[in-house]
């Protein structure tokens, strides 16, 4: 349902939430809490716009809500390259991007299109001048990737299952592939290859920047996608689609007096690794019921606990930018080496201070000497 004129926008009642942004942090939002009966605004520019980014989580971070079909690929355990090759014992689900935006419909919602050019706690200011008002605002409107922000970058085709095998060394994934058979030499800013079953028998092959401020140009990584898979026998048609990925991992927080953020643009995207989507999914129910309940959102997302984890991930993030060229290997081999639990509780979840403070100090204790220095300068 599309927005009305100012006059008439100005003579509705609040509606019991207001959501500025359409993504999926956004839409995951808006289709819980109007499943849930409460009277839902969403405005965007482009609400229709179609959703081309693949998605991934592992399995557990998924809310039981979401239907099967809205998943295109399983792993039952990927596979991690540092210095040698780690298979990770956890489930991994890659999204059916189309289907996950199905799902999240937006039938009963009333839906706005345009441009929100201020939002706070209680009302969006439009482009056009009119003003949405709410007994709670929500700004999901993701995070823009200016260049004072540390971002992730990522170059990646869509191949035949059958011609990326030979990327794949017979796994059935590889959630990181730090090798550098990418055309890459000593000294330079590494990447890695992230390859996944997209579902139809097709695979994403993507070299991607992890973290970087400025992260490594599209270009670039193009370039060393093409080399690796050159030389690793994969042959490419030249029509293959491409992924283009650039966005920022670190921003905002909520200002004193301003509007609740969620997804990105709330803080909730882990900021070591760039997944957001299966934190914002899982988040819309407590969400949803701190509305119902007349408590505000704040409350459930930011516990005194998930502060402290996003403290401790702040500062993984800090040690990311702060490896030399030649760490990461060493780093991710250490870091692959902990038992899966250890991995669990720093990759997901907001709710386990201890757990992730126990993954950093045992990461930090298995480090040689010489990488625990950088370290340290990069958290000083």
């Amino acid at each position: 349902m599309t927005g009305s004129s100012g006059s008439g926008d100005r003579g509705r009642a609040r509606a019991d939430l207001v959501i500025a942004g359409l993504g999926p942090a956004g839409r995951a939002l808006a289709f819980r809490a109007a499943t849930a009966g409460l009277e839902v605004t969403a405005v965007d520019p482009h609400p229709d716009r179609v959703w081309t980014a693949t998605y991934a989580a592992w399995a557990d971070e998924l809310p039981g809500w979401l239907p099967s079909a809205a998943v295109a690929a399983r792993v039952d355990a990927p596979w991690a390259w540092a210095v040698r090759a780690h298979r990770i014992p956890r489930p991994y689900r890659v999204l059916d991007t189309a289907a996950l935006q199905r799902a999240l419909s937006l039938d009963r919602i009333r839906v706005v299109p345009a441009r929100a050019v201020a939002v706070g706690p209680d009302e969006v200011l439009l482009a056009d001048g009119r003003r949405l008002a709410g007994r709670c605002v929500m700004d999901a409107r993701g995070l823009p990737a200016t260049p004072g922000r540390a971002q992730q970058t990522a170059f990646g085709l869509v191949v035949d299952a059958a011609a990326a095998a030979a990327a794949l060394d017979g796994r059935d994934a590889w959630f990181m592939d730090w090798r550098r058979d990418n055309g890459t030499r000593e000294g330079d800013v590494p990447s890695f290859l992230y390859a996944v079953p997209v579902g139809a028998g097709r695979v994403l092959l993507e070299e991607t920047c992890l973290v970087g401020r400025p992260a490594l140009a599209l270009p670039e990584l193009e370039r060393r996608l093409r080399a690796r898979l050159a030389g690793r026998g994969v042959p490419l048609s030249g029509t293959e689609p491409a992924e283009h990925v650039r966005f920022a991992v670190e921003g905002a927080r909520r200002h004193r007096g301003g509007p609740a953020g969620f997804g990105a643009r709330g803080g909730l995207m882990h900021p070591a690794t760039g997944y957001a989507v299966a934190t914002a999914l899982s988040a819309t129910d407590p969400v949803v019921a701190a509305l119902r309940s007349g408590r505000a959102p704040d409350r459930v997302l930011w516990t005194p606990a998930a502060r402290t984890v996003a403290t401790l991930r702040a500062a993984g993030l800090r040690v990311l930018l702060g490896l030399g060229t030649a760490d990461p290997a060493e780093f991710f081999e250490a870091f692959f080496a902990l038992p899966v639990d250890r991995q669990r509780a720093y990759l997901s979840g907001r709710a386990d201070p201890a757990g992730v403070a126990a993954a950093m100090w045992s990461l930090f204790g298995s480090l040689s000497p010489a990488l625990r220095r950088t370290i340290v300068r990069s958290l000083v």
